[in-house]
């Protein structure tokens, strides 16, 4: 996948304790896994009375964004209404409608840890920080399907020179707002929040990692990860972690949220690879929503040309 700046793409691509634990963990994860083995097969059959309509300029621009192997972006209704944001409903076609109204003015981002410059950024001032590129990326969920996704960003790497890493520093961990009355799905405990991610820092220095603030050229939709989310196009997209307001630089691999929920199925790393099945389902072939069939996932998301390097010596069979 090639990194294009907008002037670069065409058209503008009963029980005692214990156990009473156990079984509520083992219903939560019924119920995440029952999402996923549906997931693809009867969305285009999904009647969702409010599904939020496109940007009258997006409708025209539909598919007109293409990734650098000429693939289609998905339409933005498929975007903006199959989602998964834990934090307002585990139903795809539920996030939208709860979302709907998510207030993100005013916004900040604390960026600290190991840096010689911990700083708190206001989020406009933190969208000055480097021009706004388009991003054509591929996304490839855990669950086996997948869409491809027109965002809006700047790299990462370009916030975290800003707070100069110290040399220490190996990892960077990523923190999602914690507000039940704005998130109304944090009162259920589905998941122990707030929703954390990790990445290693030559991972996120990497220039295909972005920060993404818009889809389709617009401002990006609450129930997307306004108002800003990473986006890390060779892992799964559970990686790319949503709505943050914190980032810590540290020289210890952080927590997940999904490794502590269920770490024999969510690696830290979660690379996209055919090769590892999960350990409830294959990961070689994946559904592209608004499409019948299967297609061959493929390595890295298909990115591999530009970050297998950063894996080399690894076992990743082991490192899912």
């Amino acid at each position: 996948m090639l990194i294009k700046k907008p002037e670069d793409i065409k058209g503008s691509e009963i029980t005692d304790e214990n156990l009473y634990h156990n079984r509520r963990k083992f219903i939560r994860g019924a119920v995440l896994a029952g999402s996923a083995l549906a997931t693809g097969f009867i969305y285009r059959k999904l009647a969702v009375p409010s599904r939020e309509k496109a940007p009258a300029d997006a409708v025209a621009r539909a598919g007109s964004y293409l990734t650098a192997e000429g693939e289609p972006s998905n339409d933005f209704e498929d975007i903006a209404n199959y989602n998964n944001f834990y934090e307002f409903s585990t139903s795809k076609s539920g996030v939208a409608p709860r979302a709907k109204g998510f207030v993100t003015r005013p916004w900040a981002i604390e960026v600290d840890g190991l840096v010689h410059k911990p700083k708190t950024f206001d989020l406009d001032d933190l969208l000055k920080i480097a021009p706004l590129e388009d991003r054509v990326y591929r996304l490839r969920c855990v669950e086996a399907w997948s869409m491809v996704i027109p965002w809006l960003g700047f790299p990462l790497a370009k916030l975290l020179e800003q707070v100069q890493p110290m040399g220490e520093a190996t990892f960077v961990k990523f923190f999602t707002l914690f507000d039940p009355a704005r998130m109304p799905n944090q009162i259920e405990d589905v998941l122990p929040w707030p929703y954390v991610e990790g990445l290693r820092l030559d991972e996120a220095m990497h220039p295909l990692t972005i920060l993404a603030s818009g889809l389709y050229g617009k401002t990006l939709p609450p129930q997307n990860g306004a108002p800003l989310r990473l986006v890390v196009p060779w892992k799964y997209g559970f990686k790319s972690i949503k709505s943050i307001v914190k980032i810590t630089l540290t020289n210890r691999q952080p927590n997940t949220t999904w490794g502590d929920y269920a770490p024999n199925e969510y690696g830290f790393y979660s690379n996209v690879n055919p090769n590892v099945s999960h350990p409830r389902w294959s990961q070689a072939t994946e559904r592209r929503i608004g499409e019948f069939g299967q297609r061959d996932t493929i390595l890295f998301n298909g990115y591999g040309d530009q970050v297998a390097h950063l894996y080399k010596g690894m076992d990743l069979g082991k490192y899912y």
